[in-house]
């Protein structure tokens, strides 16, 4: 079973051999479109069937459970995903092999949270690689939900719990088209959104945490260009309150939500151990700077949420907000 699709803007296929592997890329592909034929696959990862470990014999030592050799990197359970990988770059792109090697604590593991399982082999498969080989490129990982309002590029910014997946949601079932949920990769003027399913309150899908429920996207855009950045907070009043706010103190939440999602507390030392075996790709990715360029390009809001719930975008003045 061969899947394309394109995540990260980068073009990715998954040859999935074991069969109890397939789940975690069927659900978490559910929607995307595929590859046209013509596409050229940039991030190609094989999940094999064989037990055996890679062997590493004259490889170097690059840190713990991982080695290098003439550019390629060897990672024993990646991610503490219970996957070993074996990652050989090229001028055209990054071909991943990876085999299902858990051990004892990672079988019980697996066992008393299968959430955690498909969490962790979702990303190690579907999401890291393609967002390291984006990195390649100069992109960076956000933590921030993308999405159209009015013809508009929106970008919201803030960390876990804020609200920004509720008024996705909400835009979404108006119509509404979006790019990411939590992830997405920039250059600091377009996002491009990484392949994961929707996290709403009232959803039928695999439970998360905070209440919230895994559903599969309808249509997706693959990129947006920012024109606004929106900040979000919460309060006590009655009402949303709508506010410019400068565009370093937008980049200083873009950067400090990304840095703290969970989403992405393991990738950091992926991308870093990639970066060092392959000397491809910046060791530690330019949010940052990503994100300062990003916010000073457009006008940057605040949106103090009210704590009941029902607040809508499109409903918003945000229309007159200004850069300050």
């Amino acid at each position: 079973m061969t899947r394309s699709f394109r995540s990260a803007g980068v073009n990715v296929a998954v040859d999935c051999v074991p069969n109890r592997l397939r789940s975690v890329v069927d659900e978490a592909l559910v929607g995307a479109p595929a590859l046209s034929a013509t596409s050229v696959v940039e991030v190609s990862v094989r999940v094999e069937a064989a037990k055996a470990a890679f062997p590493t014999k004259g490889w170097t030592p690059l840190t713990r459970g991982a080695w290098t050799s003439h550019g390629r990197v060897i990672v024993e359970d990646a991610c503490s995903s219970g996957l070993d990988l074996l990652v050989e770059p090229s001028s055209r792109g990054a071909y991943v092999v990876a085999r299902s090697r858990p051990d004892f604590r990672n079988r019980g593991l697996n066992v008393a949270s299968p959430s955690r399982h498909h969490l962790l082999a979702r990303a190690v498969l579907l999401q890291y690689p393609a967002m390291w080989w984006a990195s390649v490129t100069g992109r960076v990982p956000l933590h921030a939900s993308a999405l159209f309002v009015g013809g508009s590029g929106v970008v919201l910014a803030g960390p876990g719990g804020t609200g920004k997946s509720t008024l996705l949601a909400a835009e979404l079932a108006l119509g509404g088209m979006a790019v990411s949920d939590n992830l997405c990769v920039s250059d600091g003027a377009t996002l491009e959104g990484v392949v994961e399913p929707l996290r709403i309150a009232g959803g039928t899908g695999r439970r998360m945490s905070h209440g919230r429920r895994e559903v599969p996207w309808g249509e997706r855009a693959d990129a947006l260009a920012a024109d606004l950045v929106v900040v979000l907070t919460r309060g006590d009043q009655a009402e949303a309150v709508v506010r410019s706010v400068p565009a370093l103190q937008a980049a200083r939440v873009l950067t400090a939500g990304t840095y703290a999602a969970g989403e992405l507390r393991r990738y950091w030392a992926f991308a870093a151990t990639l970066a060092l075996g392959t000397g491809l790709g910046p060791p530690h990715p330019p949010v940052g700077e990503v994100a300062a360029r990003l916010t000073a390009s457009v006008p940057c809001a605040e949106v103090v949420l009210p704590a009941c719930v029902g607040t809508r975008l499109r409903d918003l003045r945000l229309d007159g907000v200004v850069a300050c």
